[in-house]
């Protein structure tokens, strides 16, 4: 009987080549777990990636069945087929569970010096930030030495639309996602210069993404003015957003630029705390 293999095309079913590695099946364990755990790991040793039949080789087990596991997994995100080579690698989603186990709390502690450092070298309140549905939650702040800092306490929520911090982990969403959000609920309007709008909202994120930097000019706060830039976990995920707020008399939109380097040399640190590379510099330039 003819079955179904790699790319959806049909061959005799191809049974495991002689000496090749049996399932690793353990008495009383579920058969098709252990199956797919076996997969997971013989693709973790192929960088490169496996195909179809280097995979069912190497798990022994048939084309098939292979085959009907793997398709599951793609379709969950813990595998990634590479279009142009039909080869298997480890997907986003794996990589993501194992980000996961880095909790705020841990996540927190790991900002805390990040932000003491931020604070000192710009004299103005620092804040890191992870998203929570439509908002985000500060999990760690300090306080800079300049006059009237911002009194934001660590657990505060805030609108993700009204805020740098929040714009950065806006700008990290899916468009699937990013656009489920624009479609969401009514958006609150806190100062005249709060973006509600769907469109003029998706523009301001397509920047974002594109500068790497976010800027908060009166938008919130119609006294404050912030910047941020993404913390990036050992994947490339967004794990959260680091940024630093002022007020705007301190804070012009000139010296809110140049504070920017500082804010994405303190990212890059805790970016390589948490497995990351340094990312590259933003483009110049804020809203004026």
């Amino acid at each position: 009987m003819d079955k179904v293999v790699e790319g959806g095309e049909r061959s005799a079913e191809t049974r495991p080549a002689e000496g090749a590695a049996a399932p690793r099946e353990r008495s009383g364990g579920v058969q098709s777990i252990e199956r797919a755990f076996a997969i997971l790991e013989a693709i973790v040793e192929r960088r490169d990636g496996i195909s179809l039949a280097e995979l069912s080789k190497r798990v022994g087990l048939h084309n098939s069945t292979t085959f009907h596991l793997v398709r599951t997994m793609v379709a969950l995100g813990y595998i990634h087929q590479v279009k142009e080579t039909k080869r298997y690698r480890i997907g986003r989603r794996l990589f993501t569970l194992a980000a996961g186990a880095v909790d705020e709390i841990e996540l927190a502690n790991l900002a805390l010096p990040v932000l003491e450092g931020l604070s000192h070298a710009t004299g103005e309140s620092a804040h890191f930030a992870i998203r929570s549905g439509d908002d985000i939650v500060v999990v760690a702040k300090t306080t800079g030495s300049g006059m009237f800092q911002t009194n934001d306490r660590v657990g505060v929520v805030r609108p993700a639309h009204a805020t740098a911090l929040g714009k950065v982990l806006l700008a990290s969403l899916a468009a699937d996602e990013l656009g489920r959000f624009l479609a969401g609920r009514a958006r609150r309007r806190h100062t005249p210069k709060t973006m509600v709008e769907a469109e003029t909202l998706q523009r301001e994120i397509d920047e974002v993404r594109a500068r790497g930097v976010a800027y908060d000019d009166g938008e919130y706060d119609a006294e404050t003015r912030c910047v941020a830039v993404p913390v990036r976990d050992f994947t490339g995920r967004v794990a959260g957003a680091i940024g630093i707020s002022g007020p705007i008399w301190r804070l012009s939109v000139q010296a809110l630029q140049h504070k920017a380097e500082l804010v994405r040399e303190a990212a890059d640190a805790m970016s390589r705390a948490l497995g990351r590379g340094a990312e590259p510099p933003p483009r110049r330039g804020a809203k004026g």
